[in-house]
C-alpha cells in the first residue's frame, strides 16, 4: 500500500525551556496509507491528540517531519494551507463548535474557505449532508435545533465537504447512546468507501475500533508501543491493561474459555466473531 501521511521522528515539546517542559511525543515514526481504515487508542494524556493535530498542521513539530504525499508540510505556507484541507479533522465534540445561522452555512463554511465556485459549494454541501443521513429540508434551519447527535452530525458534514483525501475523527462517538454510536460508524464508513478515503479514528472504545478498523496504532507515553491489525495488537492484553487500555469485553471472555482450557478460537473481539468461533468449536467437537 501506498503512504499518505507519515512522521518521521517526529517529536512535540510542550512548554520547552521553562519548568513546565513536558514531551508528548518522543521521535515518533507513523504512517497512514492510501484508502486504509486506521485507529489510533491511547489513555488521556498518552500523546494520541498531539499527534493527529500534526497530521493536518494544527501543531509544528519541535523536531522532526510530517509528510502528506510524500511532501513535508511545513516546506512553505501555501502547503501548509492546501494540507488542512485535505487532511480534515472533526475534534471531540465538534458540535460546540458551530456558528452559523443555518445548517447550510455551517456545512459550506470549508468549503467557500477553499474558493469554490457557489455550483460546487452547494454541490458538496448537499452531497455531505446525504453522507450523514441529513435531509434537504434540514439545511435552512439552525443548528441549535438539533439534538446532540444531529449536531455531531452537521460537524462532521463540515468536514466532510471539503471532500479530504484523509478523514480523523477524534472520539466521534463520544456521549452518543448505541444507536446514535452505529448511525455515525455508518456514516464514516460510506464515506470511507465511496471516496476510497484515508479514515483515521482515534477512540478510548475498544469495542468501537475492534470491529471497525483495517489496522491499530497503540500511542502511550509519547511512543508507538504496538501497532497491526486488531488481533495482533490485542495479543497483548496485559500490556494494554498496564497502560490503563484493556482489550475488548468479548476478547477477554475468550481469553478466559482458553485459560479455562477450552479449545477455542483466538482473535475474538467482536458479537459475530465470538459466534463463529462457538460453532466452530462446537461442530468440530471441541466444545464437549
Amino acid at each position: 500500500m501506498e503512504a499518505i501521511l507519515e512522521t518521521k521522528k517526529l517529536s512535540h515539546i510542550y512548554s520547552a525551556g521553562t519548568p513546565f517542559e513536558r514531551a508528548a511525543l518522543l521521535d515518533v515514526d507513523f504512517t497512514a496509507y492510501q484508502g486504509e481504515y486506521l485507529g489510533i487508542i491511547g489513555h488521556t494524556g498518552s500523546g494520541k491528540s498531539t499527534l493527529i493535530q500534526h497530521l493536518n498542521g494544527l501543531l509544528k513539530p519541535t523536531s522532526g517531519q510530517v509528510l502528506f504525499q510524500g511532501t513535508d508540510i511545513w516546506r512553505d505556507a501555501k502547503t501548509t494551507r492546501e494540507t488542512r484541507f485535505q487532511v480534515g479533522l472533526v475534534f471531540q465534540y465538534p458540535e460546540y463548535q458551530l456558528f452559523e445561522e443555518t445548517i447550510y452555512k455551517d456545512i459550506a463554511f470549508g468549503p467557500k474557505n477553499m474558493g469554490l465556485s457557489e455550483d460546487e459549494v452547494d454541490r458538496r454541501v448537499r452531497e455531505a449532508a446525504r453522507f450523514v443521513g441529513l435531509k434537504e429540508e434540514q439545511l435552512e434551519k439552525s443548528p441549535f435545533e438539533l439534538s446532540g447527535g444531529q449536531k455531531r452530525r452537521v460537524a462532521i458534514a463540515g468536514v466532510i465537504a471539503m471532500e479530504p483525501k484523509v478523514l480523523i475523527l477524534d472520539e466521534p462517538t463520544a456521549g452518543l447512546d448505541p444507536v446514535g454510536v452505529e448511525s455515525i460508524l455508518g456514516n464514516i464508513r460510506d464515506y470511507h468507501e465511496a471516496h476510497n478515503a484515508t479514515i483515521i479514528l482515534v477512540s478510548h472504545s475498544m469495542e468501537d475500533v475492534a470491529r471497525t478498523v483495517d489496522r491499530l496504532v497503540v500511542v502511550n507515553d509519547g511512543t508507538l508501543p504496538y501497532q497491526g491489525t486488531p488481533s495482533e495488537v490485542f495479543q497483548h492484553g496485559q500490556e494494554l491493561e498496564a497502560m490503563g487500555l484493556g482489550v475488548p469485553q468479548m476478547t477477554r471472555v475468550f481469553n478466559r474459555l482458553k485459560g479455562m482450557g477450552f479449545d477455542i478460537g483466538s482473535s475474538v473481539f467482536t458479537i459475530e466473531q465470538a459466534k463463529k468461533a462457538i460453532l466452530d468449536t462446537l461442530s468440530t467437537g471441541g466444545g464437549t
